[in-house]
């Protein structure tokens, strides 16, 4: 049986779509079947999938006979920035899923870093997520920062909570950007209809901000670097498509045809910088644009 503790720092949304929106990979129709067979406790209650949620609300979710799949160390090569006894800073690359999940237990910068790291990966989030601090998506490459012990996992995680994390995007997006900077201030939520998109959803998403500098403007296209000063699913990707600039290469919130074929979006994670967990230092990486979107620069620069 396997046991997930919530903290509830929101209020009147149904406890079915919260834990929907919480824990992605279970569909709306089993956290309901949950709730009926009193998997689901509240401070130490049963409830019904319409309960509403209050802030403070300790949500304990059970699920029961779900065995986790064996993960297992695999030989592949990942890019080191920097290592010591208590991070990692890796430059993941485009087409690499963070960690397992179902249907896809293998290739993954998990299973990479299993073969790397030996047993000092953090695990305070189970083993499919050893080490995961946080998280970018399968076509968008750039850096991570991995935690290898559980100490350092729980200041890294407060770090981003607090919005602590210096985190710099290079994407290429549709259309000419006007503005030499610009801000978005939009919330994001989960999408009402398709649960695996993100949406802007100003009565329940959550406040989500990102800074946008043009660094060069073409015919029909833009250059752009991103600043996160939040951190949502899928922010920078959501943020541009809502103010009419998708990037390129981006299935979910793009365009449907594209002029410049190329798999999933042009979103490169170049800089991050923090202040180290034990150190006290303030560190900055910077990963170098990979050779796709090189490429597409190339393509759209001719």
């Amino acid at each position: 049986m396997g046991k997930i503790v919530f903290h509830s720092e929101e209020k009147g949304i149904r406890i079915d779509i919260w834990l929907s929106n919480k824990v992605s990979d279970l569909s709306r129709s089993y956290i309901q079947k949950l709730l009926k067979d009193k998997n689901v406790l509240v401070n130490g209650n049963t409830v019904k999938a319409n309960y509403k949620i209050e802030e403070g609300d300790q949500i304990i979710l059970n699920i029961p006979n779900q065995k986790e799949p064996e993960i297992v160390a695999e030989d592949i090569k990942i890019q080191v920035l920097y290592e010591d006894e208590d991070i990692l800073v890796v430059n993941k690359p485009k087409g690499m899923v963070v960690h397992p999940a179902a249907g896809n237990y293998s290739g993954t910068l998990v299973n990479a870093l299993m073969a790397h790291c030996g047993e000092n990966l953090s695990d305070i989030n189970g083993v499919m997520r050893l080490g995961i601090v946080h998280r970018i998506d399968k076509d968008t490459s750039g850096i991570l920062i991995v935690a290898k012990n559980n100490s350092t996992h729980e200041i890294l995680s407060e770090k981003f909570k607090n919005h602590d994390i210096k985190r710099v995007y290079h994407a290429v997006v549709h259309g000419v950007v006007r503005e030499d900077l610009g801000k978005i201030d939009a919330p994001i939520g989960r999408h009402p209809v398709d649960r695996k998109k993100m949406t802007v959803n100003t009565e329940r998403g959550k406040r989500a901000v990102t800074h946008f500098k043009v660094i060069e403007r073409f015919k029909d296209t833009t250059y752009i670097k991103a600043t996160l000063e939040t951190g949502r699913t899928h922010q920078i990707r959501v943020h541009m498509s809502y103010i009419g600039h998708p990037i390129i290469g981006d299935g979910v919130y793009g365009r449907k045809k594209e002029k410049y074929p190329i798999e999933g979006q042009v979103l490169h994670a170049k800089e991050l910088g923090f202040v180290h967990p034990s150190k006290n230092e303030y560190m900055e990486f910077e990963a170098p644009l990979p050779h796709y979107f090189c490429e597409i620069l190339k393509k759209i620069r001719s």
